[in-house]
């Protein structure tokens, strides 16, 4: 399939905010849950059951949700096709804090297993596939590179995904990204400083406001609140590209070749491609991929279900 945008998103800014911003979906009949852990903390996400013996489990993007356009897009398209679907919130991202000063990151997996052993209960018969869009990509990568040799999922796709930690943090800090930084930066800093409230002692907020970009921001809060020791060290870590040799279950990489959050290092061409296939187009910004001549299709729900659905 050829891919083009339409003619007025012409460069890969407006490619990746006019859907974030623009795109009108519907969200369809789902059960929202609340899931207690095992730390006494909590996951919210919602459950979307057509009775099927195929399940898809989303995974969202840095500061995203269950409900972002993005996500309901690709549930949307797979509920059509005969899928449930899961899409589960990062913790604190659902629109409640967590209840301990740590919440997420990019390495996450622990979350994740936690999703997959709860969908194998409530669906017992069904197949699992794995999406991750973005910083869920990389989550979902670095998962199966873990679970290697003990591989219970089916098919996998990560879209827009920062393989590369470190050279992508880069990247999106360039002023010419300022818009993406500031975004992200605002409800990361809104975030700590409520959790500063509650976990006086652990979490200092002094000086929070000259924070500039996301490595200064993981350095301080991220990395040390997760158990690592600074942010090159959470990044060599977590990073995705790390783990794709031991990937033993069909994968698809979906990375637009302007994506404006993307390094150089985030488009390997021959690392496990026994196992990995990888889609690099040259348009579709970062988890953009508006199609020209339609009103509401977008290039990767469309390669995402054509490769889960072989």
């Amino acid at each position: 399939m050829t891919y083009s945008p339409p003619w007025y998103l012409f460069n890969k800014h407006l490619e990746t905010i006019y859907p974030a911003l623009f795109r009108k979906v519907n969200n369809g009949s789902n059960a929202s849950e609340r899931l207690p852990t095992k730390d006494k903390d909590f996951i919210d996400l919602d459950f979307y059951n057509v009775r099927s013996k195929k399940t898809v489990i989303l995974s969202h993007g840095l500061e995203g949700n269950s409900k972002k356009p993005y996500m309901i897009g690709m549930i949307n398209i797979f509920l059509n096709a005969g899928f449930n679907c899961v899409a589960w919130n990062f913790r604190g991202c659902s629109g409640n804090l967590n209840r301990h000063p740590y919440s997420y990151h990019s390495g996450a997996t622990q979350d994740l297993e936690y999703i997959i052993e709860k969908t194998k209960y409530k669906f017992p018969l069904s197949k699992i596939y794995l999406i991750g869009f973005s910083l869920g990509g990389n989550l979902t990568l670095k998962y199966l590179g873990e679970n290697s040799s003990n591989p219970r999922i089916e098919k996998a796709i990560a879209v827009s995904v920062p393989l590369d930690l470190h050279q992508s943090c880069l990247e999106i800090s360039k002023k010419s990204n300022w818009i993406y930084t500031r975004k992200f930066l605002k409800t990361l800093k809104r975030k700590i400083s409520e959790k500063a409230l509650l976990f006086p002692g652990e979490i200092n907020v002094s000086g929070i406001k000259e924070i500039t970009n996301l490595m200064e921001f993981d350095d301080r809060y991220t990395a040390p609140l997760h158990g690592f020791k600074n942010a090159m060290d959470y990044y060599t870590q977590c990073s995705s590209i790390n783990f794709l040799e031991k990937i033993s279950v069909p994968t698809l990489i979906i990375n637009a070749r302007n994506d404006p959050f993307l390094s150089q290092e985030c488009y390997p061409e021959n690392i496990n491609t026994g196992f990995i296939k990888y889609d690099y187009p040259p348009f579709g910004g970062h988890l953009g991929f508006k199609m020209s001549g339609y009103k509401n299709k977008y290039y990767h729900e469309i390669k995402s279900l054509e490769f889960l659905s072989k």
